[in-house]
């Protein structure tokens, strides 16, 4: 399913070290802004509560005219309705950051099965996210780092490349004359995402309107378990270095390095990359959205297979197509970390699924607790049901990623009504992540139209196999590991 696309703009300009004390001694004599997290739990909770029960009514009155109305009259009130939906809960959501935010920025990415006007709305908190404002976030960043900004930064600019749920991004040189990524968190943002996740049915209500007759529990559960670690930013920088270390020298995927001296609990510092949007790449031409796609799909699995950890939030805010031509992957505050067993459990899924053997898939799925033993099914019925969300590496075929896969899987996921054996399906929390990992990349996939034999490039990643080479790119790929083994 598509999912979350902060997209990041690069600012050109930057502002000399005079011009920051500047602007701090502006807001020095300034009335202090207030924290995004200042508000209190009892009104964002109120807030949420008011933007349900708007909704509601609306809902109502609208079906209240519609029974009035003919087939015409219908399509008309629920398509106004829709829109209505759309920019009251953009609306709500860009104000509040934290939690709501979070729950927006990754529903805009589900493309299918949402109302078209709310796609289109939600949008906006990955491009238009509200930012705090240039003073307030310059000082953030010196409380952050603990110094004076012109003792580490030749310039930085006031105005931020990027702002999402829990934090902002800020160009800037550091005195080495360093091109670096400042990310600043938001003052009050603990406080505000505590609020959010405490009101958990609100939180689902809210959800339900974006997706209607999904089950908004898992994402909601999702939230509360991944978002306290997303704000640590010392987490965060133990993670990306462990990638950064893991891709170096990769010639087509780039982990931008962590400055350790520029990086603390609430600010992280990178190296800055030069590019575009990965959104750019879906107007690319068919080979350059190939290309890019089998890039992201050796990432993803890759790091799953033989790292034993992946960011669990794939979205193309967390990418850029960088100038020299490789792919930058820039966010890594929810990475999960699998045990080896872990990736065993899933590896012994694959290895049942592709055999076609029905009953030994059965079984195994009931071992592994994916599946409940009174499932009323056969073995037949169940290896169809779960066999979507395999269907690209079943065979050693060429296969297109088409936005009616990626839907779906969304909707054989979430959609109990619709599919009964998702009843007996379970997912434990080895699994939760992968889903969702799955589902995120299927659906940028999907967007690219990318086309490819994903079985046999699968193949060069999973651990049983360690197949040779089967695409430039992973000839590219296989020269990169004998020289990483040589250092």
């Amino acid at each position: 399913m598509n999912k979350l696309r902060t997209a990041v703009g690069l600012a050109a300009a930057t502002t000399v070290a005079a011009a920051v004390a500047a602007r701090l001694q502006r807001h020095l004599r300034r009335p202090a802004e207030r924290p995004v997290g200042a508000t209190s739990r009892a009104r964002r909770n109120l807030a949420m509560g008011s933007l349900v029960t708007r909704r509601a009514a609306d809902r109502a009155v609208t079906a209240a005219r519609a029974r009035l109305a003919d087939d015409a009259g219908r399509r008309r009130l629920e398509a106004a309705r829709e829109r209505r939906d759309a920019d009251d809960v953009v609306a709500s959501l860009g104000d509040m950051k934290g939690a709501l935010m979070k729950l927006g920025q990754m529903a805009s990415y589900l493309d299918e099965g949402m109302p078209e006007p709310m796609r289109h709305a939600l949008a906006q908190l990955r491009t238009d996210a509200p930012p705090m404002s240039g003073d307030l976030a310059l000082t953030e960043i010196e409380r952050g780092l603990g110094r004076p900004l012109d003792d580490v930064f030749i310039s930085i600019d006031s105005e931020p490349i990027a702002a999402a749920s829990i934090g902002q991004v800020h160009r800037a040189t550091t005195v080495d004359g360093i091109e670096v990524a400042v990310k600043v968190q938001y003052p009050g943002i603990a406080e505000a995402v505590a609020a959010d996740l405490d009101n958990t049915e609100t939180l689902g209500s809210i959800l339900t309107m974006v997706f209607p007759g999904l089950d908004a529990s898992t994402l909601v559960e999702e939230l509360r378990a991944r978002l306290t670690e997303e704000l640590d930013y010392e987490h965060e920088a133990t993670n990306h270095r462990l990638f950064a270390d893991y891709y170096r020298g990769h010639p087509h995927i780039w982990v931008p390095a962590v400055v350790d001296d520029l990086s603390t609990r609430i600010v992280l510092t990178t190296e800055f990359v030069r590019g575009t949007p990965f959104e750019a790449a879906f107007d690319l031409d068919e080979d350059r959205r190939n290309h890019y796609g089998e890039v992201l799909y050796r990432f993803v699995f890759r790091s799953l297979n033989r790292q034993h950890t992946f960011n669990g939030d794939p979205h193309p805010g967390n990418y850029m197509l960088a100038d020299d031509g490789r792919m930058a992957f820039l966010d890594f505050g929810l990475v999960k970390h699998f045990d080896p067993s872990e990736v065993d459990q899933f590896a012994s899924l694959i290895r049942a699924m592709i055999s076609r053997d029905h009953a030994t898939f059965r079984r195994t799925a009931e071992h592994h607790k994916v599946l409940r033993a009174d499932a009323p099914y056969s073995d037949e019925e169940v290896y169809d049901w779960f066999s979507g969300y395999y269907e690209l590496i079943l065979d050693e075929r060429v296969v297109t990623v088409t936005p009616e896969y990626a839907g779906g899987l969304l909707r054989k996921t979430f959609d109990a009504k619709a599919n009964e054996i998702l009843k007996y399906a379970n997912v434990p929390p080895t699994f939760a992540l992968i889903q969702r990992i799955n589902m995120g990349v299927f659906s940028l996939l999907a967007r690219l139209g990318a086309t490819a034999n994903w079985r046999r490039i699968s193949e060069e990643l999973w651990a049983w196999t360690d197949a040779p080479p089967s695409t430039p790119i992973g000839e590219d790929e296989a020269k990169w590991l004998t020289e990483r083994e040589v250092r």
